[in-house]
């Protein structure tokens, strides 16, 4: 086998803008032919891709795939909304997501996994997709919930095809009671968690830097108005209660009801359900939550391209 340098490595890199070990891959498959590297990499769609690669890809899908006590969830990012209606694109999310519920793994490992009916994985069908498409692509983020004994509920706001849209809840309820029953609860909770934001489950699982922040803010307000210190402390417990109702789910108002809380609703549901039901975890994903967005001047880029 012919040895391949780093300085060749290199040199294709920076004619194709591809990847280290896709370049070194294709350095191999040419006897360590330059010409021809660059060429297999154009045929494999990776030089294409690759000059794609640093363009804001904030828009896209996020999908969810529940199955009985599993259920998991993705997101899978592109350049423009137009991509999210893209047959193609809703195939390959659809497809991402039921390998994530399948294998439980996080982002890295799941791009490693085969592509069903291709020879690829999931990182190579996205490359591959980034050709066909002509936009940067992403996968993001995924997370997946799971009971011993209940159901994993779903709720996807903003749909463009069963299971795909711009928000995804996934809400995972214990319980040995009436699955169907359990399923209603669930995706009524999903669509309070779409609608309310909680943060946390519970109080003993909201982040600590949180509350330090928002104690500190009443503090502060409680000390500006000038009340004596015997007053700021209950001033400050009563103001962290309501911070409470707020961010943690079983503490917020349901919002269908608007009047018990969540904790509540669950415990006089079990009743109904048959069984005591616990409600053991929840996921929010908000599509390019987080992401900063470019401001593009198409007639800018165009004018460039023309140059």
């Amino acid at each position: 086998m012919t040895e391949i340098k780093a300085t060749e490595v290199k040199a294709l890199r920076d004619r194709t803008g591809a990847g280290m070990m896709d370049c070194k891959k294709a350095l191999v498959e040419c006897d360590g032919n330059l010409e021809n590297a660059v060429d297999w990499l154009r045929k494999k769609g990776l030089a294409a891709a690759a000059k794609k690669s640093g363009r804001v890809a904030a828009e896209g899908l996020i999908g969810v795939c529940v199955e009985g006590k599993s259920g998991a969830i993705v997101e899978i990012n592109a350049e423009t909304d137009f991509v999210a209606r893209n047959e193609l694109f809703q195939k390959y999310v659809g497809d991402v997501v039921k390998i994530a519920r399948k294998n439980n793994c996080d982002v890295e490992t799941l791009k490693t996994l085969k592509y069903p009916e291709t020879e690829r994985n999931v990182s190579e069908e996205l490359t591959n997709l980034i050709a066909v498409i002509g936009e940067n692509m992403g996968i993001r983020r995924t997370a997946y919930l799971s009971v011993s004994e209940g159901v994993v509920a779903s709720y996807v706001h903003n749909k463009v095809s069963p299971d795909l849209g711009k928000i995804g809840i996934l809400v995972a309820l214990e319980s040995s009671g009436d699955k169907e029953k359990l399923l209603d609860l669930g995706k009524k909770i999903a669509m309070h968690v779409a609608a309310a934001n909680p943060q946390s489950l519970s109080i003993e699982d909201l982040d600590p830097s949180l509350l330090e922040r928002e104690r500190n803010v009443v503090l502060d307000q409680a000390k500006s108005m000038g009340k004596p210190a015997e007053f700021i402390e209950k001033i400050v417990e009563g103001r962290i209660r309501k911070f409470y109702e707020e961010v943690v789910l079983l503490e917020q108002v349901f919002v269908i009801d608007g009047s018990a809380k969540v904790k509540d609703v669950v415990a006089n549901a079990s009743q109904e359900i048959g069984a005591t039901t616990t409600i053991k975890g929840f996921v929010k994903f908000v599509l390019g939550e987080g992401i900063e967005k470019q401001s593009v001047d198409f007639a800018a880029e165009v004018a460039a391209q023309l140059s």
